[in-house]
């Protein structure tokens, strides 16, 4: 599952355990990403607080199949399979479109979003790309070519933290050899207000 010592469902205590509750799906499982958090408990909340309000609250403006797009590619460009495949399987839930699904895959583990993706939608995507392969050469002329493109500065904001929290996830699972050995694909928090409101769907 991972390359150092987890708790798992069945052993945990105290905050350990009622974070696991309110995260678990079906039959009680954690996915590992999470249960790699489970030496440190704040940590896990912590993460858990930023997934839900960059990809899961019902305030975001962007579609989630969109968000989750993002997610797949940046993690993608980092070499992060964990997170490709539990992203594109929850991208595929959504999109409710199989052969459409198979194309944006290709699309964008290929590194050929604009195959699949144009105009705003595309314009997103490469500022993700270069956020995520060279953030150091980012400009105010990058959040120009967004507006450009049509996107007000609310979705901007939310284009940046989805490929930022996808960093994060990416060195999390990379760094700590975090595997879906027994995790199942493709599950998600269902939309909310509430940062507490965590129960898969």
């Amino acid at each position: 599952m991972t390359w150092i010592k987890t708790i798992p469902f069945a052993e945990a205590e105290g905050k350990l355990k009622l974070i696991y509750s309110r995260v678990s799906g079906p039959d009680g499982n954690v996915d590992n990403i999470l249960t790699a958090h489970s030496l440190r408990p704040h940590s896990l909340e912590g993460h858990m607080a930023l997934y839900k309000g960059v990809l899961h609250h019902a305030r975001n403006k962007l579609p989630k199949w969109y968000l989750e797009v993002l997610g797949v590619y940046v993690s993608a460009l980092n070499g992060c399979a964990y997170c490709v495949n539990h992203h594109f399987h929850g991208l595929k839930r959504l999109l409710k479109d199989d052969a459409r699904s198979d194309k944006v895959f290709a699309a964008l583990t290929g590194d050929k979003p604009e195959d699949v993706f144009s105009g705003r939608e595309l314009a997103a995507l490469q500022y993700a790309k270069k956020l995520t392969r060279t953030s150091a050469d980012m400009a105010e002329s990058d959040i120009a070519a967004l507006r450009d493109a049509g996107i007000p500065d609310g979705e901007i904001l939310e284009i940046n933290q989805v490929a930022a929290y996808f960093a994060y996830a990416n060195r999390t699972v990379l760094g700590l050899g975090v595997n879906t050995d027994g995790d199942i694909l493709g599950l998600s928090p269902g939309d909310s207000d509430d940062p507490d409101n965590w129960s898969h769907g």
